[in-house]
């Protein structure tokens, strides 16, 4: 299985990107966001997450590691593909569209293209034990521009090392996110 791939935007159509990776061409569908915070010869690395059905192989980027693991989580809930997924995440920044679920906003996760009431609802139930508790309350905002806020390197660095990440956030919660990465690390690491 492809973990990552790194490599220049060499073209930008639909919500897909060819990422040209030491001349090979792939074709990486990415959210909404990610696809505008994207340029034309820009080096990138995306988390890539391979679905394979029996009539088409997909390759789905996501520019943080927390992304992709609230994807996987979202297309674990019955009725819920790839497709519908991205559309979730496109909304906003996963930890936004984390906050939604452990809020249990399913007026935010109705708003994705091709979700329906029942769908997000069904999101809400099988997902709101799993993401965590909220950073904050309260309704959740769709975002029409790119957020440039950098990504919780040290949510990321616990996903990484095998924490998931309901225990990542936890882990977290009590850590003031003004200290610098590392140190973050290793007091979540130690209330943990």
């Amino acid at each position: 299985m492809i973990a990552h791939l790194k490599g220049t935007v060499e073209e930008k159509f639909g919500n897909s990107l060819i990422l040209d990776v030491h001349g090979v061409g792939y074709e990486i569908m990415v959210s909404g966001l990610d696809f505008e915070a994207c340029n034309l010869k820009e080096e990138k690395k995306f988390y890539t997450y391979h679905a394979v059905r029996e009539n088409a192989e997909e390759l789905y980027g996501f520019s943080t590691l927390m992304a992709k693991k609230v994807f996987e989580l979202l297309i674990g809930v019955q009725g819920i593909g790839p497709k519908a997924a991205m559309a979730i995440l496109s909304l906003a920044e996963p930890e936004e569209v984390r906050n939604a679920i452990a809020n249990a906003d399913t007026a935010f996760v109705c708003k994705a293209s091709g979700v329906g009431k029942k769908s997000a609802e069904r999101v809400i139930v099988d997902l709101r034990d799993k993401v965590g508790i909220p950073s904050r309350y309260g309704a959740t905002e769709i975002k029409t521009t790119t957020i440039n806020a950098e990504p919780d390197e040290a949510l990321d660095a616990l996903i990484a090392l095998g924490f998931p990440l309901k225990e990542a956030t936890a882990a977290l919660e009590k850590v003031d996110n003004k200290l610098p990465v590392e140190e973050r690390i290793r007091l979540a690491l130690k209330k943990y």
